[in-house]
């Protein structure tokens, strides 16, 4: 056998173990657990998490009003 013939056998053997690597990793990622969807918010929940933010911004407002001597706006 040459050694060209003996370089195209090695070559492709080597790559089908790569394509049958590829064909197990592929399958074991589509074998995985799907991914959970995030929770969803109710409008009460989202109401109470605006209402908060708000009154966290006013307080802050309120604090650089006094820390700068300028009364609110």
């Amino acid at each position: 056998m040459s050694e060209k013939a003996t370089w195209r056998i090695g070559f492709k053997n080597g790559l089908s173990v790569a394509g049958i690597g590829v064909v197990l990793l592929v399958m074991g990622g589509c074998a995985g657990e799907a991914p959970k969807p995030a929770p969803t918010m109710t409008q009460d929940q989202v109401r109470s998490n605006a209402d908060k933010a708000f009154e966290k911004l006013k307080q802050e407002e309120k604090n650089r009003a006094i820390d700068s001597g300028v009364g609110p706006y």
